[in-house]
């Protein structure tokens, strides 16, 4: 059973999310500056009529979690995120799901010695192939 506090926690968390999106496609997009603009208030987000909210040089980004953390509906402890300046998640993916396991052979039938450049004779016939 649900709680009536956790309903409105919910339909609050959504609200926020709902604005949050509506922040990222409503706002003006400055491109003599290279700057995202928000155009209009959102109360909730903490954001006023004219932020910018997207640029290209000394800015720091918006964060959903931290307004989430101001509304103290999550807890610190709770996340754990990699640091942006090391790499953020992209990096993390790659050094995690990105390494290769042992030495497969899958795939390594009929390709060219030499990968890089233009294929020997035009890529024709077999006898170059490595098997």
């Amino acid at each position: 059973m649900e709680t009536t506090e956790y309903k409105e926690r919910k339909e609050f968390i959504e609200e926020l999310k709902r604005q949050w999106k509506l922040l990222w496609i409503e706002r003006i997009d400055d491109e003599v500056r290279a700057e995202g603009i928000a155009n209009k208030d959102f109360s909730l987000l903490f954001v006023d009529r004219g932020t910018v909210i997207m640029a290209t040089r000394d800015y720091k980004p918006l964060d959903f979690r931290q307004i989430l953390q101001e509304h103290k509906l999550v807890q610190v402890e709770s996340m754990v995120s990699p640091n942006p300046a090391v790499g953020g998640w992209g990096k993390f993916a790659r050094q995690i799901y990105g390494k290769k396991l042992g030495n497969t052979r899958k795939g390594s039938l009929m390709q060219p010695a030499c990968s890089s450049g233009q294929p020997k004779k035009g890529g024709r016939g077999w006898l170059h192939a490595r098997l």
